[in-house]
């Protein structure tokens, strides 16, 4: 079985909201999700779902990715994700949020700032139930796109692969934050024997 896994497509992570965390074309990403959705035999959302009073919430973008002290929380960024606001609504490409057969909110709580979706925690002793729920219905491979490359859909990816399920991240389905850690996360990916496709063709391929 074969399941798609659309990483935070949130409008946070986009120009659309530009006091967040815009990362460059992230609002150009929805056809290209549902692209790898249609080989798939189920289709699952992530969301970050962040409290405006977390532990890692800093005021701007010049004081951002700074190191933090907290178990869970390792870096300072502005606020993003927060239930309620347009930030927190998912490309309007995408399907409503009940057609999703799994949906996985993180981040909830303000002490937690999780990249991955598989575990709540940064250690990855706390399980969202993503792995279990794909191994449920006998899941063995993942197609994986969203937003950004060099942070969740990249820690997503590794996680995946660790957890023992084939792993193609689909690139025409991602778009990153920094250009020197996308291609740093490719490398890391890569290392990690997991797929990197360009575009639908080479996904479809790998099938």
């Amino acid at each position: 079985m074969i399941a798609s896994i659309d990483v935070d497509p949130q409008l946070t992570f986009t120009p659309k909201c530009p006091d967040e965390l815009p990362v460059p074309e992230g609002d150009h990403i929805g056809p290209a999700l549902n692209e790898q959705a249609s080989l798939a035999h189920f289709r699952v959302l992530t969301k970050d779902a962040h409290s405006p009073h977390a532990v890692w919430v800093i005021e701007t973008h010049q004081t951002m990715l700074q190191p933090l002290d907290y178990p869970n929380a390792d870096l300072t960024w502005v606020k993003h994700a927060i239930p309620g606001t347009q930030g927190f609504k998912i490309l309007s490409d995408l399907p409503e949020i009940t057609e999703y057969d799994h949906v996985i909110w993180k981040g909830i709580e303000p002490t937690l700032h999780p990249y991955g979706a598989c575990y709540h925690d940064l250690k990855e002793k706390l399980s969202t139930g993503l792995i279990e729920w794909l191994q449920s219905r006998d899941v063995d491979t993942v197609i994986v796109g969203g937003l950004a490359t060099d942070y969740c859909v990249k820690i997503t990816a590794l996680q995946l692969k660790q957890a023992g399920f084939t792993v193609i991240v689909n690139l025409s389905a991602c778009r990153g934050l920094s250009e020197i850690s996308v291609q740093s996360s490719y490398t890391e990916l890569r290392q990690a024997e997991i797929h990197l496709c360009h575009s639908f063709d080479d996904v479809k391929r790998l099938l």
